[in-house]
């Protein structure tokens, strides 16, 4: 059941959503005490609300991650781009196969606050993208929603 709340939670935070921008003086302050507790003297380079969820984007060690709070400032999970490289191979090889002629667009690594790990892979064609989830293997989990993509994703 754990497993199935990580993995819904996850695929929310991918799709975005319900994700609106927020500015800092939106956010409550516990989420703000959490994040500093947990990064302290990081620059925030923006906050998001998806659900009930916070989410802070940042750079962490000049990576570029994402962390997200419950309501009540819990640390759920933290995200951080890697390169398509970092994937496990049977993750690159299940795209490979199962969405030819999509290309892999992004990567990034899920670490939820007991340590376990996801995978994520954005795949794109043309101007359509959507997200696939893999497990620490790289065995497939599920596929997200399948979207439009504007100029600028971000």
């Amino acid at each position: 059941m754990k497993q199935i709340i990580l993995i819904a939670s996850s695929l929310l935070i991918i799709s975005g959503a319900n994700a609106q921008d927020l500015k800092e003086s939106e956010v409550p302050e516990i989420i703000k005490q959490s994040f500093f507790k947990i990064y302290p003297n990081t620059k925030v380079d923006g906050w998001e609300k998806e659900g009930t969820d916070y989410e802070v984007e940042f750079h962490l060690n000049k990576v570029e991650s994402s962390a997200i709070f419950d309501a009540n400032g819990r640390f759920k999970e933290l995200e951080q781009e890697i390169k398509i490289t970092e994937l496990p191979i049977a993750a690159t090889e299940y795209c490979a196969k199962t969405y030819v002629g999509y290309k892999l667009e992004e990567a990034a690594k899920i670490t939820n606050v007991s340590g376990k790990i996801l995978f994520e892979a954005e795949l794109k064609k043309g101007k359509e993208y959507f997200d696939v989830m893999f497990d620490d293997k790289g065995n497939f989990i599920e596929r997200g929603d399948v979207e439009t993509k504007k100029e600028a994703k971000d």
